[in-house]
This record gives C-alpha cells, sequence and structure tokens, in this order.
C-alpha cells in the first residue's frame, strides 16, 4: 500500500495519518512546554506571549485585532480573551483605529514590551530544546 492509498476498514494506518498524527503530537508536546516554561518563569501563556511577540516585531507596536488574528492563527473570540488578559496586566492598550472606527488597534505597552523582551529566552530556549529533538511526550497538559 502507497503513502497516498486509503485505507478504510482494514484496521491498517497509512503513513499520511501516522505522520498527521506525529505532527499533532509534536504540536501539543511543544505547546504544553512553552506554556509551561513560560508561565513558571514569566506568568505568560504561549499564546500571550505570541501576541506579546508579534506586537514587539512591528515598527511601531501596533496593529489592527485583524492583522494579529491572522499572524498568530487564534479565532477572533480567543484572540479577544488573549488581549483582555494583556490589557488587563497593563501589557497592551486597545483604542479605536483612526481610519476605521469599526477597527479596534493593540498597542504594546513599556511593560509589555519588557515582558516579551524576559520572556523570550526563555521561548527561544523550549523552542531549541524541542523543535527538532526527537518526540518524547513527556509533557501532559496542565
Amino acid at each position: 500500500m502507497t503513502a497516498t492509498e486509503v485505507s478504510v476498514g482494514t484496521g491498517e494506518t497509512s503513513a499520511d495519518v501516522r505522520e498527521w498524527r506525529e505532527l499533532l503530537a509534536r504540536h501539543a508536546d511543544l505547546t504544553c512546554a512553552l506554556d509551561r516554561a513560560l508561565q513558571a518563569g514569566h506568568s505568560l501563556g504561549m499564546s500571550e506571549y505570541e501576541v506579546l511577540e508579534r506586537l514587539a516585531e512591528l515598527p511601531e507596536q501596533s496593529a489592527k485585532v485583524q492583522q494579529i488574528a491572522k499572524s498568530v492563527h487564534l479565532s477572533q473570540s480567543a484572540l479577544s480573551r488573549v488581549i483582555g488578559r494583556l490589557e488587563t496586566a497593563g501589557l497592551v492598550e486597545r483604542h479605536m483605529c483612526p481610519e476605521d472606527r469599526r477597527a479596534v488597534n493593540v498597542r504594546l505597552t513599556e511593560t509589555g514590551l519588557a515582558l516579551q523582551t524576559e520572556a523570550q529566552p526563555t521561548q527561544r530556549r523550549v523552542l531549541a530544546e524541542r523543535l527538532h529533538a526527537p518526540l518524547i511526550k513527556s509533557c501532559d497538559p496542565l
């Protein structure tokens, strides 16, 4: 059976399905490891860190919510919750977009930039340790 053939009801798992499951397992393991390390060291979740980092990379450290949603691969509602937590912590500020009153801009605060800068080595360390290493599935969800 080739990798592209479909096996229905045979009890066999195709190479594509095995590879897909490996990808899901690696994503879950890496996400969990990032969440744990960022939470323990900086009181941030992985999604919160990703939003801070994407804003820190922009020249004005500000973007429309829709632009952020595309870059961090979160739904609008999930991103709204993340931004709400970051805003409550004083790490970002929300402002109405002057060009489009329906849109909301999110701007990184000095405190947010400082925390992102502090947390970056932790995120990079976890990526270096786990991204290309053999999958060990040692990280159970919180």
